[in-house]
């Protein structure tokens, strides 16, 4: 299992890309490290507000995929450089503000990743 530094990670997220929607939020991540895949979504956390992976549509090269079908034996790939948008649906998150954001993913090489940042809406 590959360990990832905490600082690489939190590059992943685009910054200012948090936004507030009627029932939810979304925000934007950036493969800055190198080519990979995504083998899951645990989770998404905005404030006290948790996001199971049934919530979660990941959009990427044109391609919508729901949380809960990003698995190990249906990953997503993500390259060098590619962006996906993350929306969760469900429950309202984002305050006016200061945002705290985790996003725990699975990934095939390093295991449970853990992104924790925030941003301000």
């Amino acid at each position: 299992m590959a360990i990832v530094p905490e600082f690489l990670i939190k590059r992943i997220y685009k910054k200012g890309s948090l936004k507030k929607l009627e029932n939810g939020a979304s925000l934007v991540l950036k493969n800055v490290l190198g080519p990979g895949f995504i083998s899951g979504f645990n989770y998404i956390r905005i404030n006290d507000v948790v996001y199971d992976a049934k919530d979660v549509k990941f959009i990427t090269n044109g391609r919508e995929i729901y949380g809960n079908d990003v698995t190990e034996n249906n990953p997503v790939a993500f390259r060098l450089g590619q962006e996906g948008t993350l929306v969760m649906d469900g429950k309202p998150s984002v305050l006016e503000g200061t945002n705290k954001i985790i996003i725990e993913a699975m990934n095939p090489e390093a295991g449970i990743v853990q992104l924790k940042t925030e941003d301000i809406a």
